[in-house]
């Protein structure tokens, strides 16, 4: 609160005024004055403190993304396609029961055929409920058994919530040994994947999805293909910068 009011004032007082030491009954005295004769200069405070927080929070992310680089895209423990030695990568975070994800998909998907020399990594972050991680377990599961492509795609195009039934069929419908796959969604590597993949996402800031990370942008939410585009031109820029 008393942000808020020192901030109030100082969008009507000259600097020297708000920048001496005031107690708390003048500031209150002097704020309620203030917003009496001038109501608007709440939403202007509150607009001020909103682009603090955003600014502060941008430069936390960016200090993140820093620190998580490695994680983000060199996991072994991540699925991959494309080019494994492209320095330009895309990673997804996404839930196999979201919407807005698989809308998404077709935009990885003609990523993924107009550029040979692109990565993108998946990380799998099931956040909408028992379905969503089954069919996540179900997909990483299939690594082991040389079938994670077809899971993961037939997945996206799902008709329908993925749960365990749904899941189970489309697994044995790409050939899956499913006695096998049940086994190794409990194994380590899959715990594994999907603790760091909530690691990463909290850390970053990511708070649904589909979410991406392209170069130093953190991209939530489904975008336009040539949205995506152009920010892996802009990671490739800095690349050749750097």
């Amino acid at each position: 609160m008393r942000k808020l009011l020192a901030v109030a004032l100082m969008t009507l007082l000259p600097f020297g005024a708000v920048a001496q030491e005031l107690s708390e009954d003048q500031i209150k005295a002097l704020a309620l004055e203030a917003i009496r004769e001038n109501p608007e200069i709440i939403a202007e405070a509150l607009s001020v403190l909103r682009e603090e927080r955003n600014v502060a929070e941008a430069a936390a992310q960016a200090e993140a993304l820093v620190r998580q680089r490695a994680a983000l895209e060199s996991d072994p423990n991540a699925p991959f396609v494309g080019n494994a030695d492209s320095e330009t990568v895309v990673v997804e975070f996404f839930d196999y029961n979201c919407p807005y994800c698989k809308r998404a998909a077709d935009n990885v998907k003609a990523l993924i055929a107009a550029d040979d020399d692109l990565r993108i990594v998946y990380r799998e972050w099931p956040i909408l409920g028992d379905g969503s991680e089954f069919a996540a377990r179900a997909a990483l599961a299939a690594r082991a058994q040389g079938k994670y492509e077809d899971m993961h795609w037939g997945l996206m195009e799902m008709r329908g919530r993925a749960e365990e039934a749904s899941v189970l069929a489309l697994a044995r419908s790409v050939g899956l040994d499913v006695d096998q796959l049940v086994a190794d969604m409990q194994s380590e590597e899959v715990n594994s994947h999907l603790a760091t993949s909530q690691q990463l996402a909290r850390t970053l800031g990511f708070t649904g999805t589909p979410a991406f990370v392209i170069g130093d942008a953190l991209v939530p939410g489904a975008v336009p293909l040539s949205d995506l585009q152009g920010l892996i031109a802009d990671a490739r820029a800095d690349e050749e910068n750097n």
